[in-house]
């Protein structure tokens, strides 16, 4: 099955991701708009500390009215690489930098409605760096122990799925089950 592309718009420009608007033609003729968010891409970092607890923002998200349970995460910005974006979400989120940072994984947060494709780091060796945090976010910084993330996130507790993607990811390099 093929899908060819007629033409492209875009719809909406925004400061962090753009929506398009592709029409398309299916190989067996059927023509249909499909609608999409651009994204440069994201990255969602473990952060676990010397004394094995992970680093969360407890943090309010407007889209559903509710607050959630999340790892540190945030969207690259004009050409940073996303290594150095996820050093720059650690110090803004939870005011800590990572002497060591290690690539993990990689996957697309949604690709139903969205390119953006997230990378996820695991952060050791923490240590105190605080940057000023973004306007427009709600956070409380919040920590737990390795054992217990893993309960809250098989409890349905953490209801993020970067988070649980990322802390799925994350299991192997613990040595948890």
């Amino acid at each position: 099955m093929s899908v060819h592309k007629l033409n492209s718009e875009i719809l909406f420009k925004g400061r962090v991701f753009d929506v398009q608007r592709d029409r398309v033609r299916f190989s067996d003729g059927h023509v249909t708009d499909l609608d999409f968010v651009i994204h440069r891409g994201a990255v969602t970092i473990v952060p676990i500390d010397d004394k094995d607890c992970i680093w969360f923002v407890y943090q309010y998200r407007h889209a559903i009215g509710a607050w959630l349970l999340e790892l540190p995460a945030g969207s690259v910005e004009n050409q940073e690489s996303f290594q150095k974006c996820a050093h720059r979400e650690l110090q803004e989120e939870i005011g800590l930098a990572a002497g060591h940072l290690e690539l993990m994984g990689e996957f697309y947060l949604a690709p139903g409605y969205s390119t953006e494709y997230m990378y996820v780091y695991l952060a050791t060796e923490l240590y105190p760096e605080p940057m000023k945090t973004d306007r427009d976010e709600l956070i409380q910084v919040r920590s737990y122990a390795i054992s217990d993330v893993m309960s809250m996130m098989d409890s349905g507790m953490i209801q993020d799925a970067k988070s649980l993607a990322g802390l799925s990811m994350a299991r192997h390099y613990l040595d948890v089950k």
